[in-house]
């Protein structure tokens, strides 16, 4: 088969691979009908996630349909079509008992597309696929399933659950990449009194409005802590969520919060941050970072059926498998190109 594989820092390549094979009685294999890019793949091919070595196909969000299971495999069955959650979970271990899945001890977490082969190929080894996949019910498409195998649960988890936004808050976020609109999709359900906006580029702040953002600020332009100053009564926003992952927005996020809010951090950083807490150890703040556990996504699968969530207008860009690289190419250009998702089907997209 056909796969987007890792050859270092940089190094993308569309490949020939083996096929899948099942290797524990939990796995199954799927058939990969429509993937996506997240940035997180960005950071690897930028390198920084070490732990990625040269040859893992990459990817970790992908819908499909089961061709074989093994035997210790309960609820799905061949034919079945399926949602591929970004965290795989044992099930068994302390912290999935708690619903910590990306924490697993027994093995799950983020693996695919980091420890072991990803979903950014015609098929996919699924490590515990009881706990890692989800059906895909009637009246839901591909494209809003496969919206909710990371970024949504992401920014519903580590950004508006973390940060306990609460009805009537001010909430600003930092980043409006896709992220960024899913955490102003997923924030709405909890009635903020405002949805503040911060990015650079004009086209995801445009973007950001149509998701639901009440005031869009480019941080290149506007004096983002006087905006934010005049809107709080010199206060400061309840909950700040840095969707970034660079130091300066993450900064950016402490500086914006209130005393006794919370920053919940979302970004993916490969570099430090300074902490200035000769400054904030006096303000009561609650700063949380995280890894998605995924214990939500059944959750928002209900909001999608029930018609409160639709994230496919996420999706700006299709492509076939065959145009993989192009793909990444349109995704990493996204400042140019408007890209905020991309969708890669198994089939000529509609």
């Amino acid at each position: 088969m056909y796969a987007m594989t890792f050859r270092g820092p940089g190094q993308p390549s569309w490949e020939q691979v083996p096929d899948p094979q099942i290797q524990h009685s939990t796995d199954a294999i799927v058939r990969v009908d429509a993937v996506t890019i997240c940035g997180t793949d960005l950071h690897i091919l930028a390198g920084d996630v070490p732990e990625v070595t040269p040859g893992r196909i990459l990817g970790h969000e992908a819908v499909g349909t089961v061709t074989e299971v093994g035997p210790g495999v309960r609820t799905r069955k061949v034919g079945d079509r399926v949602l591929i959650s970004c965290i795989s979970a044992c099930g068994a271990c302390r912290f999935c008992k708690e619903g910590r899945y990306g924490q697993c001890l027994g093995g799950g977490g983020w693996i695919l597309g980091h420890l072991i082969d990803g979903t950014q190929a015609e098929s996919v080894r699924v490590p515990f696929a009881d706990m890692s996949t989800h059906p895909i019910p009637d009246g839901i498409t591909d494209e809003q399933m496969l919206m909710l195998a990371d970024i949504l649960p992401t920014s519903h988890e580590v950004g508006v659950l973390n940060g306990r936004v609460r009805p009537g808050d001010v909430v600003v976020i930092i980043g409006a990449g896709p992220i960024g609109l899913a955490a102003i999709m997923t924030a709405r359900l909890y009635s903020p009194g405002h949805i503040v906006v911060v990015d650079k580029v004009d086209s995801r702040l445009a973007a950001a409005g149509k998701f639901g953002a009440d005031i869009a600020l480019n941080s290149g332009r506007d004096d983002i802590r006087a905006q934010i100053a005049r809107l709080t009564d010199n206060l400061g926003a309840d909950v700040v969520m840095e969707a970034v992952g660079v130091p300066e927005t993450f900064e950016l996020a402490v500086d914006l919060v209130r005393p006794g809010g919370h920053v919940a951090n979302i970004g993916v950083h490969g570099a430090p941050a300074t902490l200035h807490l000769e400054r904030i150890w006096i303000r009561d703040l609650t700063i949380t970072t995280g890894l998605v556990d995924t214990n939500s996504t059944p959750t928002l699968i209900q909001l999608i059926r029930s018609g409160q969530l639709d994230p496919a207008p996420m999706i700006t860009h299709r492509f076939e498998m065959s145009e993989f690289p192009s793909a990444y190419d349109v995704f990493a250009r996204a400042g140019e190109t408007g890209a905020l998702k991309v969708m890669v089907c198994r089939t000529a997209p509609h």
